[in-house]
């Protein structure tokens, strides 16, 4: 399910969606320090943490869900968003250093296609950051914000669909421990509940960001055998029966066969006839 833009805008000129917008974009900050010369795209609703980028990178583009609809941004430049399907983008090969992801692969019906789409557009070791909602956080269960909708991750889950996209994950980080409360008291402590909450309360956060590098070849596992694996051998061996057991007994060479030997039925022995 994708919220419309309209409302995803709207929840981010609320004052915690301000919040929001203020923590993922440290983290997204931390991981990226620099995007100098670089070509950047955001999938799904990433205007509010593109801004910043805009006089940095070579080129920023932000692609949105055909789901949750389009609008014009900046309102102070040049369009650079689009409306495309998130697991069939309208870009070249290799033709993206860095690519951002918030709000769609909660939301998508096939998060695997999603990272292959973007393993595909991506230059080799390329970097890829990706914003979910936690599942043991606060924030999944929020219907009021655009966290508590689609389906929460654990840090295992990411990880292993990133590497199943061929995507190896280099740090996966937790933040926004700050509830998802309206009130001004929680709003004004943001600060002091990230503090505590990474110290004390990292299971508690609201959101998961993985940072991962495109990878182009791929290791085969070797399947080695267990410890004390045991080999089973049959336990009789096959015996070869003798020539004359096979004599034909009109061949005067061979002479008469011998009589095959008993054959037990049941617990009866009898001859074969």
């Amino acid at each position: 399910m994708h919220l419309d833009v309209s409302e995803l805008r709207g929840f981010y000129k609320t004052p915690l969606g301000r919040i929001a917008r203020q923590i993922v974009s440290a983290e997204l900050r931390a991981a990226w320090p620099s995007v100098k010369g670089e070509r950047v795209v955001g999938i799904g609703h990433t205007t509010p943490y593109l801004r910043p980028l805009l006089g940095e990178a070579d080129r920023v583009v932000a692609l949105m869900p055909a789901a949750e609809g389009v609008l014009h941004w900046p309102s102070e430049g040049p369009n650079v968003t689009a409306l495309a399907n998130e697991d069939s983008l309208p870009l070249p090969d290799n033709s993206v250093d860095k690519i951002l992801l918030i709000h769609v692969l909660e939301t998508a019906k096939d998060p695997f296609a999603v990272l292959r789409e973007a393993w595909r557009i991506l230059v080799p070791s390329g970097l890829l950051f990706a914003v979910v909602p936690y599942r043991s956080g606060a924030w999944a269960r929020a219907d009021h914000t655009p966290m508590g909708l689609g389906r929460p991750f654990s840090r295992f889950q990411l990880c292993e669909l990133m590497e199943s996209a061929w995507l190896d994950p280099i740090a996966v980080r937790r933040f926004l421990f700050v509830p998802p409360s309206r009130r001004r008291f929680v709003l004004g402590s943001a600060s002091v509940w990230e503090r505590l909450g990474r110290k004390a309360m990292p299971s508690f956060a609201g959101m998961l960001g993985i940072e991962a590098q495109k990878t182009l070849v791929r290791g085969i596992p070797v399947n080695k055998p267990t410890r004390g694996l045991k080999i089973f051998a049959p336990a009789l061996a096959p015996v070869p029966k003798p020539a004359s057991y096979w004599a034909d007994p009109d061949d005067p060479i061979s002479g008469a066969a011998e009589t095959p030997p008993a054959r037990r039925t049941g617990s009866r022995t009898t001859r074969a006839r």
